[in-house]
């Protein structure tokens, strides 16, 4: 990546910020290792910290150039195109970012099969709903942004999930000035591509957030639809265990009440907290405890609620229960948040 950039912007001032989140591939000493030789070459390790637009948006907040790009390190991405994108805003004081575009005259998608470009346009049809510009490629990654821009935007964005692009037309108070131009996006040479259904999630979560976010919290969304989904399970193992296998009801309850707080805990882990998810055995046994812990006390607050409600107030038996529902939600989502993935 580094020579390909120092042959594509021959004769300008550059630099270029690597970003990684912490990761045990070598990624950051690797960068570091170039950067001994070539002062253009920085390094950002993020320690407790994940997520590719939360990372981006870090290391464009990082430099003091005026313009900063984002490009994948994968290779995938033209960095030829550069000197145009840069030449395109220099040139045009109004404009305030130059994509690049694989759905443009000129550009293409390389080696993509026909689901993958199925995938790619009903993603851009859905980033409709909430996009304030008629954009032909706004699930790009690689674009090239004003940096003064990105400072004004950056404490407005949500920074989830992979489509940063995405965050900040639809953040912007105005909507942004941009020029689109023509890349072939090429065939991956090395690792894994991301594009996989929990990305797929967190476009539609990015999505959610732009649209409701204001009313209702992501996370709090997707930790009471967990919840939700939770309160099935514990129903299900209940119906296992005390009407199939005949244990007492007592013993069914408490089975199928460990059976659910694993399942949220679990579920949560990996699509509610995924930028901060716990990862090896003993990270998820601490975890796991710390959620049921959490859960517990949130189980007796829904308890007493609802009974206090129901028997002393003498409210209905149905509004009472909803009502210590939702305390013992804000109760587990809270502290949760905080003891169970908030550790940094």
């Amino acid at each position: 990546m580094v020579a390909a950039l120092d042959r594509a912007l021959t004769g300008r001032s550059w630099e270029v910020v690597f970003v990684d989140d912490d990761s045990p591939d070598g990624t950051a000493d690797a960068a570091r290792a170039i950067a001994r030789t070539d002062p253009r070459v920085r390094v950002v390790q993020r320690i407790g910290r994940r997520g590719l637009s939360s990372a981006t948006i870090e290391g464009m907040c990082a430099t003091a150039a005026p313009f900063v790009a984002v490009i994948d390190g994968d290779m995938q991405h033209d960095e030829t195109l550069l000197p145009r994108m840069l030449d395109a805003l220099r040139a045009d004081p109004a404009l305030d970012l130059a994509i690049g575009s694989r759905f443009v005259a000129g550009g293409g998608t390389g080696d993509w099969d026909r689901d993958r470009l199925a995938k790619s346009a009903f993603a851009t049809r859905l980033s409709r709903a909430v996009l304030k510009a008629d954009l032909s490629d706004p699930m790009s990654g690689f674009f090239m942004i004003r940096a003064e821009r990105v400072r004004q935007l950056a404490p407005h964005l949500s920074a989830i999930g992979f489509k940063l692009l995405l965050d900040l037309l639809t953040a912007s108070p105005q909507p942004l000035r941009f020029i689109e131009l023509p890349y072939v996006f090429r065939t991956r040479q090395l690792g894994e591509s991301k594009l996989d259904h929990v990305v797929a999630m967190e476009y539609l979560i990015a999505l959610y957030d732009r649209l409701f976010g204001r009313v209702i919290p992501v996370r709090f969304a997707m930790f009471s639809a967990i919840g939700a989904l939770g309160a099935g399970v514990h129903f299900g193992a209940l119906w296992l265990f005390f009407r199939l296998f005949e244990y007492s009801f007592l013993t069914g309850t408490i089975v199928a009440t460990g059976v659910a707080m694993t399942f949220n805990f679990f579920l949560n882990n990996a699509l509610t907290y995924r930028d901060a998810r716990l990862k090896g055995f003993r990270a998820l046994l601490d975890g796991w405890v710390g959620f049921c812990l959490v859960c517990s006390v949130g189980a007796i607050a829904n308890i007493g609620v609802a009974a206090f409600l129901h028997d002393v107030q003498q409210a209905q038996w149905a509004p009472s229960a909803l009502a210590g529902i939702a305390v013992a939600a804000v109760w587990n989502f809270a502290l949760s948040s905080r003891f169970v993935w908030g550790r940094y």
